[in-house]
């Protein structure tokens, strides 16, 4: 255990030297939330159909913009830079079990995304008076599931680029459009017929309708729950089958 917390330890002052990462990941889904806070405000009258305000509606959904930032952006890239430089080879010669390295990354990465969204939770409440969950323990467990089934995935999009440019531009390619598709810019009942219909074959969609379900202690979508449960699984084995440590 103490190995393992100096590995956490370790990791997290990695990320924090990465002031690009750092902005990212922390702080430009929070300056994206402000900007159309008061671009929107926090009502529904931009967006026909939306039930709740703006802000209500995106704390949630921006979930979506952190875990795939991390998942995404940061990790194959990361990942495919310790192959590259042989860190992970020098790694294999310790001691210490592989599974705690990977352990450590994701729980490091976890504690980024929870300090992100709590971010978007201050901001959102003392600037724009967002209404909080009436069940943070349904947002939890919402929001863990998320995390854990996009870092299986992409630990599966690692595990295939050889290279981190190729690592960066398949993260990069996977995460624009359902950053712009799955509600987590722009909520999702506001979007045309045939770009909602599309969107439920994206996986952050159903990050976002989890996270608002469980935001506005709503019945969860069991089609999402199966989805991100199925990308957890598959991701992981495949992962854990492909990955190559050099």
């Amino acid at each position: 255990m103490n190995s393992f917390i100096k590995l956490v330890l370790a990791q997290s002052k990695l990320f924090l030297r990465e002031s690009l990462a750092l902005f990212f990941t922390i702080a430009f889904p929070a300056l994206l939330l402000t900007l159309f806070g008061f671009a929107f405000g926090n009502n529904n009258e931009p967006f026909p159909g939306v039930e709740f305000g703006y802000i209500d509606m995106q704390i949630p959904a921006l979930a979506g913009m952190i875990l795939g930032t991390i998942a995404l952006n940061s990790l194959p890239t990361v990942t495919a830079n310790n192959r590259e430089r042989g860190i992970f080879r020098r790694f294999k010669a310790t001691p210490m079990q592989s599974w705690k390295w990977m352990t450590a990354e994701i729980t490091t990465n976890f504690m980024v995304a929870v300090v992100s969204m709590l971010l978007l939770v201050g901001i959102g409440r003392i600037v724009f008076s967002a209404r909080l969950p009436e069940n943070w323990g349904a947002v939890l467990t919402a929001f863990t599931l998320s995390a854990l089934s996009f870092m299986a995935f992409g630990y599966l999009v690692a595990s295939l680029a050889p290279t981190p440019r190729i690592a960066t531009a398949a993260g990069q390619l996977l995460f624009l459009p359902m950053f712009m598709l799955s509600g987590a810019a722009f909520p999702l009942e506001s979007l045309p017929d045939g770009m909602q219909a599309f969107s439920q074959w994206l996986p952050m969609t159903h990050v976002v309708t989890l996270m608002q379900e469980a935001w506005f202690n709503r019945a969860w979508s069991m089609a999402s729950v199966w989805i991100l449960l199925a990308i957890l699984v598959v991701g992981g084995v495949l992962s854990a089958r492909l990955f190559r440590w050099e």
